[in-house]
């Protein structure tokens, strides 16, 4: 069954996310979103927590001549983080993709500055991170998000999608403390397909939903 649209998306991951909570299992909660799809996802389960919503903006890697694909994925200043078996299976090297990270990197800087100006992530540290998105397909930007938020050595560190490739949400156990994922249709293909409206978000979007949240 297809979600109407990322609200209502979002409305049901806050639902399930509210159940967590009044079972005592999220101390502190603070919501990530993975910007730009994942922002008003997790804008309602913001809604239903009652915490705090910030992005954690990720840019992905795609392949070349179909960068819808992702071979890997850049966040903050750590190295890109790549899928290393698709980069043999497909023939590519990491020194091939080069001008593929600067270009992404760029977006990246470009996109946390408009998203959040001058400040800085939100100290997660000894609190539960809910890292939420749209869907995953392959899963690298997921993955470079939950190493990047590890260290920062939050109490627990959650991964909480509408839908989901099954073997993408089965790899990213071993990332996240737990995976929330309330569709994982075998004949998954594409996130946009579990949507009957998947829209592209844009920027005036995002900076509207985290500036409402914020006051």
């Amino acid at each position: 069954m297809r979600f109407h649209n990322r609200r209502e998306a979002g409305q049901e991951l806050g639902l399930r996310m509210m159940e967590w909570a009044s079972e005592g299992e999220l101390f502190e909660p603070v919501v990530l979103a993975l910007p730009r799809g994942g922002v008003p996802v997790a804008a309602e389960v913001t809604r239903a927590l009652g915490a705090p919503l910030d992005v954690l903006v990720v840019r992905k890697i795609g392949l070349p001549g179909r960068p819808e694909v992702g071979v890997g994925a850049v966040v903050g200043d750590d190295p890109p983080l790549f899928d290393r078996a698709s980069l043999e299976m497909l023939g590519l090297s990491e020194e091939r993709l080069a001008p593929d990270v600067a270009r992404e990197r760029e977006e990246l800087r470009r996109r946390t500055l408009l998203y959040r100006g001058d400040r800085s992530l939100p100290d997660v540290q000894h609190r539960t991170v809910l890292l939420v998105d749209d869907g995953l397909a392959t899963g690298v930007t997921a993955r470079a998000a939950l190493r990047h938020l590890r260290r920062r050595e939050p109490a627990r560190l959650i991964l909480a999608v509408p839908v989901g490739a099954p073997e993408a949400v089965s790899a990213l156990r071993s990332e996240a403390d737990d995976v929330v994922c309330l569709r994982q249709p075998t004949d998954f293909q594409a996130v946009g397909l579990w949507y009957e409206d998947f829209e592209q978000v844009g920027d005036d979007e995002v900076v509207g939903i985290l500036s409402e949240h914020r006051s």
